[in-house]
């Protein structure tokens, strides 16, 4: 990619940062592609860029990395441009150059590392999910997460959930979602009994450890308060009841839990916002594993796979999906906000 086309993906995740309802990230990715340049080494790194700045994140990496300063203080000029205070986009690329040089060996380190958000209300998407492979096979749930990060999302049934009027889970959680629901009301019928869970990620977050809390902090977006506080309380309860996590490759780790399923549960492999970000050669082979073990299924050991992934990269929101075998048969379930904010059944 050639310096045009990395400003074009600054102002593209501007474009996406609106739509998601975060005007400050939006202003901040098109501040950075008017005065990125050669003066400062995250400038050369960033217009430099080896790889394929939107199968990256490239953008993303850049604003984690300067948010990650504004929340150490360690960047007081960097600061007087985030929320609370109310910055135009002017006022944003004013502050950035000079606040960039100071701290550039800090954000040329940041670019490393591929965004982990750990979303938390997207449990409330894919409860629905798991409510249906719940109902529809009767057995208790095997949960096989791939690139769960710190691991938050394990924990969906321990969180509180309200679709309107209807309501689910534990009432007393500090965890609580409440996602706007669009179309027709989300079924939550059924109880859910998890027998067994896991997740993998090639750079698992260790919630005990302070700088990878902050690293997941620092990926939420500065002006999305909410999301903010619910990251926190997710982190606090996954203190108590730390996830089961390792790491290892996603394609490995899905195929050594096939193999290891045994009859009595729903063997249910999910992910969500992750699938972009893995190699080609990786999805295959992970389809091939799901549908080779599919066929095999039976009544007593099904296999579900459950995805809210987007369809269409120039859409905003979200597909939930679920196939379950025997029988392979997918439908699409919903569709989702990519933060949460909101959830249309259409299954």
């Amino acid at each position: 990619m050639d310096e045009r086309d990395i400003r074009d993906h600054f102002l593209a995740q501007a474009k996406a940062c609106d739509g998601l309802g975060s005007p400050f990230t939006a202003n901040l990715c098109r501040a950075l592609a008017k005065v990125l340049d050669a003066n400062t080494t995250t400038g050369q790194a960033v217009l430099g860029w080896p790889g394929d700045a939107r199968a990256d994140a490239l953008a993303l990496r850049l604003c984690g990395a300067l948010h990650g300063l504004v929340l150490t203080g360690a960047n007081e000029r960097l600061a007087l441009i985030y929320p609370p205070n109310q910055t135009s986009e002017s006022e944003i690329a004013a502050v950035l150059p000079e606040a960039i040089a100071r701290s550039d060996e800090r954000i040329v380190a940041g670019l490393a590392g591929a965004p982990q958000t750990n979303e938390i209300a997207r449990s409330a998407m894919l409860l629905p999910g798991f409510l249906t492979v719940a109902r529809e096979t009767g057995l208790p749930l095997d949960l096989c997460e791939i690139g769960a990060s710190a691991g938050l999302n394990l924990l969906f049934d321990s969180f509180h959930y309200r679709y309107g009027d209807a309501e689910w889970g534990d009432r007393t959680s500090t965890v609580r979602l409440a996602p706007e629901v669009r179309g027709l009301a989300v079924p939550l019928g059924g109880a859910i009994d998890v027998r067994h869970r896991a997740g993998c990620d090639i750079a698992p977050v260790d919630v005990a450890d302070a700088a990878t809390r902050l690293r997941l902090r620092s990926y939420v977006w500065a002006d999305q308060a909410t999301r903010l506080a619910r990251l926190e309380a997710a982190l606090s309860l996954a203190e108590k009841f730390r996830p089961p996590l390792v790491k290892a490759d996603a394609a490995d780790f899905v195929g050594k839990a096939l193999a290891a399923r045994q009859e009595g549960g729903a063997f249910v492999l999910y992910h969500s916002i992750m699938w972009q970000y893995l190699p080609r050669a990786t999805k295959d082979a992970i389809i091939v594993a799901l549908e080779q073990a599919g066929r095999q299924a039976t009544a007593a050991a099904p296999i579900a796979r459950l995805r809210m992934e987007p369809r269409d990269p120039t859409n905003n929101w979200a597909v939930l999906s679920l196939t379950l075998w025997p029988g392979g048969e997918t439908h699409r379930l919903a569709h989702c906000d990519y933060h949460g904010r909101w959830i249309e059944w259409v299954g």
